[in-house]
């Protein structure tokens, strides 16, 4: 399978899960400020590490599931960028589909033209190195956060929640590929 084509299957499920919880708990996600966001894909990224470190965990939810966690949020970080301060907490759930879709299609815009630029790199990356990545990124957005949100040389928050939403896929694609390898005999 393609990144593209594998990237396109990943979101598809995200989008599934994202609807999903939309339905059952509306846009309540929308009474989060950004700094919020920001920290709850913090306590995503930091469990996958703790989990990778200890090799153990006491919860069902997988490594999995938390990558999946830290796409919809950065996908809601990018949607409440979008959104005015005056908009309602209450969005249809059409109007969130099509926000969602936007931010996705230009995220993928974005992962391809990196991906073109840097030859797949992260194809040779550790799973644990881009939890690490994603973990200096948020670093990175809560200094930003601190300071305003004002950034001087960088990208700023938002290119950083792209950043974090292209590494958890770089990080799926790895690990279901590593999964369905075949044993070598």
């Amino acid at each position: 399978m393609t990144t593209p084509e594998h990237y396109d299957q990943i979101l598809s499920r995200c989008r599934a899960l994202f609807l999903a919880k939309t339905h059952d708990y509306g846009t309540a996600w929308r009474i989060l400020r950004l700094p919020s966001v920001t920290d709850q894909i913090f306590i995503k990224a930091n469990r996958i590490r703790t989990i990778q470190e200890t090799g153990t965990q006491k919860i069902a939810d997988g490594v999995d599931e938390e990558f999946v966690a830290i796409i919809n949020y950065c996908l809601i970080a990018l949607m409440q960028l979008r959104l005015a301060p005056e908009a309602p907490l209450d969005l249809p759930t059409a109007e969130v589909a099509a926000a969602y879709d936007r931010e996705n299609a230009q995220n993928r815009e974005l992962l391809l033209a990196k991906n073109h630029d840097y030859g797949e790199a992260w194809r040779q990356m550790r799973v644990s190195s881009i939890t690490d990545l994603i973990l200096m990124k948020l670093h990175r957005i809560k200094q930003l956060e601190n300071s305003g949100g004002v950034a001087l040389v960088s990208e700023g928050v938002e290119g950083g929640y792209r950043d974090m939403l292209n590494y958890a896929v770089f990080a799926l694609i790895l690990r279901e590929e590593a999964a369905t390898a075949a044993p070598r005999p």
